[in-house]
């Protein structure tokens, strides 16, 4: 907690809730192996300057709409790589009326917003804090990652506090473009293979770089060769992790089927290369022979950047774009529930720190009941968004509950 407590203690205006000594014992809970134990926003969407800790057990957010639930887990979700569970511009997380704050941390501060976090595990705790820091050229502020006060990268964050979320935003997942089902497998390979994280960053990189010469005339061929190379080894990993990680999510799914409250899902991937994608020879030579066309269309036509997530529910027998709006949550649940199984029996006991917003008003009462149980069985700490505090009625004295209102945690 010493890294909270210095936080806190730097300046600003910051209210402090449920810590440790004040809070309620859960009952009857099993030791979380990971838990968030405080977190810090300063100039965070609604945000001003806030600190929130929480005992080790799941966490309640309770509170009006726009009072900054849902801004609270997407904090929390950019401590993990990518853009959070928004893929909102980082520029666009400021707070419209910053607070002038004194804190620094490093080379947190100046920075536009900044969020920062204690994890805590079985081995110890760890400072993590990100923000979005300033340049002379508004387009160039770059966000940075510090864990222990030095300068890290998203995966080392990872691969110590392993993040999955659900959204009411992703209810739509099954019905629009791949681009969010492929997050979401990603999200799901992160946990299971950290290095999946590194993969896509290389692999993106080398894209940019390629296209941009084949846009200017194709520069120079070593150079292009060897970014081709590049995308092929990065982009046949990321390929074999995909497909390693829906053969084992499948295995576990049907597994569960029998015991669990939510249905069956089977997972596929759709790649327009088939199982051929996880050869690097394969895809390099794709590459070559489409220089021209991605040189003319501006884009690159093939890799693992267009597959997509096949699911479907295996009790009906149908696409999971063709079943109702309730049945692709509890479909989404079930897929979620599964990895964190999985990647907390691959981690010493470790459950990720799931995050899921409003999730319990778009489950019947039946299966609410079921995802709780299931939550506290799997000792993970879940952060879970909520207008009405009715619905987490039988959660009562094995989690924490905290209002949230104008930016403020008040418990």
């Amino acid at each position: 907690m010493e890294y909270a407590t210095q936080l806190h203690s730097d300046g600003g205006r910051t209210t402090e809730t449920m810590s440790p000594a004040s809070a309620p014992e859960p009952l009857q809970l099993a030791p979380l192996q990971l838990v968030l134990s405080a977190l810090r926003l300063v100039n965070f969407r609604s945000y001003s300057d806030a600190v929130l800790k929480v005992p080790a057990c799941p966490v309640v957010l309770v509170g009006p709409n726009g009072s900054g639930k849902t801004n609270c887990l997407e904090a929390i979700s950019l401590l993990s790589p990518g853009r959070g569970l928004r893929t909102a511009r980082l520029g666009d997380i400021q707070r419209k009326a910053p607070h002038d704050t004194s804190v620094r941390e490093g080379e947190m501060m100046p920075a536009l917003w900044v969020v920062a976090a204690t994890v805590a595990r079985a081995e110890g705790a760890w400072d993590v804090a990100t923000g979005l820091i300033p340049s002379a050229n508004d387009s160039n502020a770059r966000r940075t990652i510090h864990l222990n006060g030095a300068p890290a990268i998203a995966a080392d964050v990872l691969e110590l506090a392993p993040v999955l979320w659900l959204t009411p935003a992703q209810d739509r997942l099954f019905m629009e473009g791949g681009s969010e089902r492929r997050r979401f497998l990603d999200r799901l390979v992160f946990g299971l293979d950290p290095s999946h994280a590194r993969r896509a960053t290389r692999y993106e990189r080398a894209m940019r770089e390629r296209l941009k010469l084949l846009r200017d005339g194709g520069g120079d061929a070593v150079w292009l060769e060897a970014l081709e190379e590049t995308m092929a080894e990065s982009g046949a990993a990321i390929t074999r992790a995909r497909l390693d990680t829906i053969d084992i999510l499948n295995t576990e799914l049907n597994a569960r089927a029998r015991a669990s409250s939510f249905p069956c899902a089977q997972l596929g991937l759709d790649d327009v290369l088939g199982d051929a994608g996880a050869n690097p020879n394969t895809l390099l030579a794709r590459l070559t022979a489409s220089r021209r066309h991605d040189a003319e269309s501006g884009r690159t036509g093939i890799g693992p950047h267009l597959s997509d997530l096949v699911v479907r529910h295996t009790g009906k027998r149908a696409h999971a774009r063709d079943c109702s709006t309730g049945e692709q949550k509890a479909l989404l649940v079930s897929i979620v529930l599964a990895n964190a199984w999985l990647q907390k029996h691959r981690n010493n006991g470790a459950a990720p720190l799931i995050l899921l917003d409003e999730i319990a008003a778009h489950l019947d009462e039946t299966r609410r009941a079921a995802l709780f149980e299931e939550i506290l069985s799997l000792s993970a700490q879940a952060w879970m968004t909520g207008t009405d505090e009715s619905l987490f009625a039988s959660l009562g004295g094995r989690a924490a509950f905290v209002s949230v209102d104008d930016g403020q945690f008040v418990h």
